[in-house]
């Protein structure tokens, strides 16, 4: 059976939810990040006209495109509306998986035996449209690959279909930038050899292409082929990261435990980071040297960013550890994760924060974790273990 699989994108997801708030700001290029040293979060299709573009410093973009507003975004609002966008989806969907706070992947294969599937997923998101008031485009198509790209191709506000013998002809004439695992890297690496379109990708030999970028080289021959064989991952938001840690000595320091938790926090937003989840849920955990355990927990804008979790655990923690009796655990988990990556909540925060956690990250990962660490998360080096 020829699978039919849905991508479905909200449109300048965080510009829609402003101006759906405050309907002033229709028609003016808008830019969604932090101050003049940040760096753009998001932005309007009037303000891309001009240039600009998500991660661009505001300086530059405000050089593109000087008449834009620049707005600081509200991740609570964001993370509220996506919530609403999900809920009329999995209302309606048989398999559905959240890849990232504004888009989904629906798996509805064997519906059109009983009603056509583009007609379903039109109405579904006319559906999400008239319940949340936010625009919505989708791709229907056989593979997530090829309904990813059919997304963007439709947007604004795009209702696409790609049957099975047209995947190829409406690959073909496509930049090799437009398949998702294609970075600027691979870009120039394989423009240089002439190849810059998906047909010309898609006609090079595989184990050529092997050779040339390594062990993703097969994988980028198949999605230039139309090739996709992952299935869509039902959503849940019981999917968590967490850490404990024991202590050698049932402690009552307040400043070493502080200390040991933001090291914690330090070692799991840098997971969440390597594997591109943010989360929603801030759960901590302390176990009393009478074995009583309690634990206390807050819903957070989606974020993976260090500073902000680490904040949220102290407070947390604070609000927690009210008896004074020395403790011989502490634990974090963070959950109600949904996949995207740390830039989209730099509305606080300035390019060289994003600079440094980039630097920071990129150290971790080829030098080991323990390679650079914060002064405040140094003393954890007792007995520690993670929580699947």
């Amino acid at each position: 059976m020829t699978r039919a699989i849905v991508h479905m994108d909200l449109d300048t997801f965080f510009v829609s939810c402003e101006r759906l708030t405050n309907s002033k700001l229709n028609g003016l290029p808008l830019i969604i990040g932090g101050g003049e040293r940040g760096v753009v979060a998001s932005c309007s299709y009037e303000a891309r006209t001009f240039g600009v573009r998500s991660a661009m410093p505001i300086k530059m973009a405000l050089r593109l495109c000087p008449q834009a507003k620049v707005m600081k975004g509200d991740m609570e609002l964001y993370s509220k509306l996506s919530h609403d966008v999900t809920q009329v989806i999995e209302e309606k969907a048989p398999i559905v998986e959240k890849a990232s706070i504004d888009e989904f992947y629906l798996d509805i294969t064997g519906m059109d035996k009983f009603y056509g599937c583009y007609q379903w997923t039109n109405e579904l998101a006319q559906s999400i449209t008239k319940e949340t008031g936010l625009p919505i485009s989708f791709a229907l198509s056989v593979n997530k690959t090829v309904s990813k790209i059919g997304t963007g191709e439709s947007k604004p506000v795009g209702r696409l279909e790609i049957p099975e013998s047209m995947v190829q002809p409406f690959l073909n004439p496509l930049s090799i930038q437009k398949i998702p695992m294609v970075g600027d890297v691979t870009f120039q690496l394989l423009s240089r050899i002439g190849i810059r379109n998906i047909q010309t990708l898609s006609e090079m030999p595989a184990e050529v292409l092997q050779r040339m970028i390594g062990k993703n080289g097969l994988e980028l021959w198949k999605k230039a082929n139309g090739i996709d064989n992952n299935p869509v991952e039902p959503y849940t938001e019981r999917k968590s990261i967490s850490t404990e840690h024991t202590f050698l000595q049932d402690t009552i320091d307040i400043k070493n435990l502080k200390s040991i938790l933001i090291g914690m926090v330090e070692k799991l937003a840098f997971q969440l980071r390597s594997e591109e989840w943010l989360t929603s849920t801030v759960v901590i955990k302390i176990r009393y040297a009478n074995f009583d355990t309690e634990t206390k927990q807050a819903k957070i804008a989606y974020t993976s960013a260090d500073h902000t979790l680490t904040r949220a655990v102290t407070d947390l923690f604070d609000k927690l550890y009210q008896r004074r009796m020395r403790l011989r655990l502490v634990g974090i988990r963070f959950s109600g994760l949904v996949r995207g990556t740390y830039q989209i909540n730099l509305f606080e925060d300035t390019e060289e924060m994003l600079s440094l956690y980039q630097a920071m990250d990129k150290m971790k990962r080829r030098y080991g974790f323990d390679a650079i660490n914060r002064c405040a998360g140094a003393n954890l080096k007792t007995k520690q273990k993670d929580v699947p």
